[in-house]
């Protein structure tokens, strides 16, 4: 893991102390809510409907032992007893009140943790492979680009305000697992017809009201021109970006309003000048200074066989969530935080504790937030399996469930945000248990839920995708199908009118059993859907309502 040095250090408690101050003034009533407003956001401070909530930035995913203590010190001092990991790696506390912020703030900082930039038209927490240094196929750690990203970003005076937030992702394997094209700027390790490793960015990917699939803008960036070039990729949206409507600001917009040809164009001029200028090169030495926090731990030479359990269970758990390693005789572990009925993502003060034990006893001391609100044990001997797992059982985090029906994304919706039309949460939950049963018979199919437009639940990548709508104050549930988030990205197609709330999960139902009925040997949902279109899905979804009308 990447360890703070003195500026680091210097520099988050330097803001914890600023951001006191603003507080105060806030307390005092110096500054009204709207005064406020920017300050907190720059700090990663929401008012969301019933509280605050505060957004900790977990930078690719990777969190130690040490700091998952701190965050349960932290729920259990300061919040309701839990936690909620979200879809950007980051985590969550919905009830802190503000005069006990600054403090959260400086007993993160001791573990060096940090809430800057979870906010705000900035660009935001990197996100990257959650198998990152563990994956059989991956070309390389793409940690160390993350941080090094993070570092240049961090505060960056010519992007603190850009026209609207700016997601970066970057990926190291064959497969993706972070979402590259939805993202407004993603980083792709690769390797040229020379066998030299450099980089594929590409731009203009994302969600919401106008999702769009990213696009490359860049086939080959050598390695030492990696900042270079986003600056250029920053420059070109900072000073392009539409300003005046909050709606087409993001760079998705701009790029393909521009088009490939005219976007590339604009980069490479950028690109020319800061490069002849020198000042951005990403020197060797730099680079293998923050690779060495992220050498990989000394693997042990261990057998590769799967030692047996007498839990009938455990054979379930070790299909669905455990994952290949690079090292023989280990094994990636995903601890699901979907229990069947339960609130996707969230985790309790007692849950952080023994996890972060489990992690000093069995996994390093490291554990990674996945983007799908799950958590990853990246390093596990295969021999530790069944004592991981039974650990992990008496915590109530073994569902084994990993990219099943039951491993639903969802967003806090209108039970927590004020930007929501509709509850996600109760559908999700809802979801889970009445196809808890059916899911190893159902296979890979993944539910991805938003309560609003803002896609928080990223429904537009879902293999079935439920968006919450509002229609004169009654909630209503809008059906995508298609959608992947995975190298074969694609953004769903909706299917048509809405669902009332007590016909989503019939509506959902009906889809899956025609899939079943319908699909071939092998084939996963998304494959089933790919072969034979929409209509079949949606003659069966709508029948309650058809039967409704007659």
């Amino acid at each position: 893991m990447y360890r703070y040095d003195e500026f680091d250090a210097a520099f988050v408690s330097e803001r914890v102390e600023q951001f006191r101050h603003q507080v105060q003034r806030r307390l005092t009533g110096e500054l009204n809510e709207d005064q406020f407003k920017p300050f907190r956001l720059m700090n990663g401070l929401y008012l969301q409907l019933h509280a605050y909530m505060l957004r900790i930035a977990v930078p690719y995913g990777t969190l130690s032992a040490r700091q998952l203590r701190m965050l349960a010190h932290i729920a259990r001092k300061y919040d309701k007893g839990y936690g909620h990991f979200t879809t950007r790696q980051n985590i969550q506390f919905n009830w802190p009140k503000l005069v006990d912020v600054p403090d959260i703030l400086a007993e993160l900082a001791t573990v060096e943790m940090h809430a800057i930039q979870t906010s705000g038209n900035c660009i935001r927490n990197v996100t990257a492979d959650h198998f990152a240094g563990a994956a059989k196929d991956e070309i390389e750690d793409p940690r160390p680009v993350a941080e090094t990203i993070r570092q240049w970003s961090s505060l960056h005076p010519e992007f603190s305000f850009l026209p609207r937030k700016f997601k970066i992702a970057v990926s190291g394997a064959s497969h993706d697992r972070a979402a590259l094209r939805f993202h407004d700027l993603a980083v792709e390790i690769v390797k040229n017809d020379a066998g030299e490793t450099g980089y594929r960015v590409l731009v203009g990917g994302g969600m919401g009201r106008t999702p769009y699939l990213s696009y490359v803008v860049g086939d080959f960036v050598a390695r030492p021109d990696l900042l270079a070039f986003l600056e250029a990729v920053l420059r070109v949206y900072n000073e392009n970006g539409r300003r005046d409507n909050i709606y087409k600001a993001r760079i998705k917009v701009l790029a393909h309003t521009l088009g490939p040809d005219e976007m590339r164009k604009l980069i490479a001029r950028e690109f020319a000048e800061i490069k002849a200028a020198g000042t951005l090169q990403v020197a060797e030495a730099e680079r293998k200074r923050i690779a060495a926090y992220f050498a990989p731990p000394e693997f042990d030479v261990l057998s590769d066989e799967t030692p047996h359990s007498a839990d009938p269970d455990f054979a379930t758990w070790l299909k669905t969530n455990t994952h290949p390693h690079r090292a023989k005789g280990y094994a990636i572990a995903t601890i699901s935080l979907k229990p069947i009925g339960g609130v996707p993502g969230d985790c309790s003060h007692q849950q952080l504790d023994a996890l972060a034990a489990l992690l000093d006893d069995f996994a390093m001391a490291e554990l990674r937030v996945s983007h799908e609100q799950n958590l990853v044990l990246p390093h596990v001997r295969k021999k530790d399996l069944p004592a991981v797992f039974a650990r992990l059982k008496s915590l109530g985090l073994a569902t084994a469930n990993a990219g099943l029906v039951t491993d639903i994304i969802c967003c806090p919706g209108l039970d927590y945000c004020d930007l929501a039309n509709a509850r996600s949460i109760p559908v999700a939950q809802r979801i889970s248990e009445r196809l808890a049963a059916r899911q190893e018979e159902i296979g890979e199919l993944k539910i991805k839920i938003s309560g609003c437009i803002n896609a928080c639940g990223h429904h537009h990548a879902g293999h079935i995708g439920i968006l919450g709508v509002d229609k004169k104050g009654v909630e209503f549930y809008q059906l995508q199908l298609g959608g992947s988030a995975a190298e074969d990205a694609a953004i769903g197609e909706i299917m048509g009118p809405g669902f009332g709330e007590h016909e989503i999960v019939d509506a959902v139902e009906r889809v899956i059993d025609a899939y079943l009925k319908l699909r071939r040997d092998g084939e996963r949902f998304l494959d089933t859907y790919r072969r034979i279109g929409m209509e079949p899905f949606k003659n069966v979804a709508y029948l309650e309502q058809l039967h409704a009308a007659h």
